[in-house]
Parts: structure tokens; sequence; C-alpha cells
């Protein structure tokens, strides 16, 4: 995939991104654990079109964790970079840990909104210190602790990816790994390594932790763009009640729920449908068929 990447440096702090594509601009929340680089559904999008913005959200890649002094202050950055590239409005996509980043900017910009669209994604408080996954992340995805942790995870993925994946779906699925591995091929465990080699930490996942605290139902209120909210029946990760709360609070949302094999709905047999009711989405609320730029 060719993707450009680049640093933008507001007020003495870094906001790196990357752009790929050419066509109708997504901009683009990735999810925990991931950065710019971020690859997971977006050959697709790519295919159908569409231009991605990413930016590594704070305590990711490059990027300044200062700027998650708070999720307003983060969504103003990202409206500084849409500025910087000429784009006057977007679609959102936010993923999984990047869905309050998305749900921040849809409600503080949006006159800069085309529409929201929800992925697997955390949209209320998630993890508390009563979780034994709060008390796991604070332990191995401590900036001091974290590079060894995904060396680990590589090392393991590489030498033996079927039996790693077998270990991790727990943490995705509620299904069994015998009912995930029959929606599941070797193309997929492959994209599934791939993810792994690639993925860091850095602050960003404890960043991640502390800002889905300041969500409420009065942020979700404030979104007025079409939303689609996509969750997978059998998310492990972040439950259902994370797109439900989403549907009830934000009033021209959709729910479309898959019945995909856990949280990673980009990867198994359902994920070209997946994209393709994305794409539908953005092209129905999409008022031209080119970037909406600045006058």
């Amino acid at each position: 995939m060719k993707r450009e990447v680049s640093k933008l440096n507001i007020d003495g702090k870094i906001l790196e991104y990357s752009m790929c594509g050419k066509g109708i601009p997504i901009l683009m929340f990735h999810g925990g654990h991931s950065n710019c680089y971020e690859e997971l559904g977006y050959s697709d999008l790519l295919r159908q079109g569409f231009s991605l913005i990413t930016p590594s959200r704070p305590g990711y890649g490059v990027t300044s964790k200062e700027i998650s002094e708070s999720l307003l202050t983060a969504s103003k950055f990202y409206a500084k970079l849409l500025d910087c590239l000429n784009i006057k409005k977007v679609h959102l996509l936010a993923v999984s840990a990047g869905g309050p980043s998305g749900i921040s900017f849809a409600a503080h910009f949006p006159e800069r909104t085309l529409s929201l669209t929800l992925q697997s994604a955390v949209t209320k408080e998630w993890l508390t210190k009563k979780d034994k996954e709060y008390k796991a992340a604070q332990i191995l995805f401590n900036p001091s602790v974290e590079k060894v942790t995904w060396k680990f995870i590589s090392y393991m993925n590489n030498c033996f990816p079927i039996f790693t994946f077998k270990r991790f779906i727990p943490s995705f699925s509620k299904l069994s790994p015998h009912d995930v591995m029959t929606k599941i091929n070797k193309e997929d465990i492959e994209e599934l390594c791939r993810m792994n080699n690639r993925y860091r930490s850095g602050c960003g996942f404890l960043i991640d932790i502390l800002q889905a605290t300041e969500l409420s139902s009065n942020t979700l209120n404030s979104i007025t763009c079409p939303t689609l909210i996509m969750h997978s029946k059998n998310d492990g990760a972040v439950s259902l009640e994370h797109a439900y709360f989403a549907k009830n609070e934000i009033e021209q949302s959709e729910l479309c729920l898959l019945d995909s094999w856990g949280h990673l709905i980009w990867i198994g047999d359902i994920s070209t449908e997946t994209t393709e009711k994305v794409a539908s989405f953005l092209l129905k609320n999409n008022p031209t068929l080119s970037l909406d730029k600045l006058d």
C-alpha cells in the first residue's frame, strides 16, 4: 500500500499522519496499539475510491502525548490538520479504542463532519480498575514494558501463527476457537500476523483507557451527522453495550450488527461485505463526488 507519512508541528507539538488514495476523504481514527501505518480495511476502501487520512493518535507513533490533555484538545489538533490539508469536510471512521476520538470530533466540529462510522468502537467508559483487563494493560502495555511485550507477541506470532491466534481468540471473540476457525482462512491468519508485527502501544493505550472516561451522554447527544454503528455480535473485546449505547444516544444513527467472528471485523468471512456497507453509507451521505475543499 502506497502512503505518504508526514509530521505537522502545531505549537511545538507533533502530529504524525499518513495519507493514501485519491478521492472522497475519510479521517481515520485507528484502534488501540496502532498508528498512522494502520492497514486493516484500508485496501478495500481505497479500491472503492476513497482517500484515507490517518493521524497517529496521542501517544502513538511520534505524535506528542501532550495532545491528549483532553478529547477536545486532540480534536482541535485534528481540525488544524484538516486546515493544513485545505480540506473543509470529511467523513469520520473510528475504530475500537479510536471511538472516543471520532465521537469527540463529530460532537465538537459538526461543521466539518459529513458522517461518522463507528466500527467495533468504544463509546463510553471502557476498562475500569475492577477489570482484570485493566490491571493486565497497566503492566503489559506500560510504556516501559510494551516494547518487550510486542517483541514476544511477534516472536510467537511468526513462529507459531495458528497456535498464537488461538490463544488470543478469547480476547477478541465470544465464540469457541473451533467456531472461529470456521470463519478464518490462511490469508486471514497471515493478515493477523502482519498486524501484530507492526503494533506498538507507546503511551497511547493507557491514554485510550483514560480518555474513554470523558465520554458522556451529552457528548453523543451533540452529534448531528448521520452515523453508522457497526459491531460484531460476537465481539469479545468491546461489548455490544457500547454499540447499543451509541444507538440510543445519537439521534441520526443506524445500527448494523454483524455475524462476524469477533472484534476484528475487517478480517474473516464477511470482511468484504462489511466494507461494501461502509462504502454505501459514505457515498449516500456525501454531497459531492470529489474533495470538499476550503474556499
